[in-house]
């Protein structure tokens, strides 16, 4: 597997868990069929991509990654379909999650790079 079939399969795992957690909020505590089915889809899609990427990835760095971005982008869909707000504080938060994804990606010699 190249890195960018790796990368690549770790974006469509933190797309498809982002997805879940999305459907999650709608399943309303899974009493609803259809978002709950698509929630359980989008897990299991998104594991399988995980594991793709731990082909290349180390397993530290990946989780860092999918987690991080997933946070990240969980709380923009939580913003702008869920009209949640954050305040200075959950934007810092966020801010340093991001800072700290950066730093893995680009200082990190535990990261596989092509």
């Amino acid at each position: 597997m190249t890195p960018l079939l790796a990368y690549g399969a770790l974006a469509i795992a933190i797309v498809s868990e982002v997805c879940g957690t999305s459907l999650l909020q709608k399943s309303a505590q899974f009493t609803r069929l259809w978002p709950t089915l698509g929630m359980a889809i989008c897990f299991v899609v998104s594991m399988f991509f995980l594991s793709q990427a731990l082909k290349l990835i180390p397993l530290g760095i990946a989780y860092a990654i999918w987690a991080g971005l997933g946070i990240v982008l969980t709380a923009a869909i939580s913003v702008f379909v869920f009209r949640m707000t954050l305040d200075l504080w959950a934007l810092f938060g966020i801010a340093l999650i991001i800072a700290g994804v950066l730093v893995i990606n680009l200082l990190s010699h535990s990261v596989a790079h092509g």
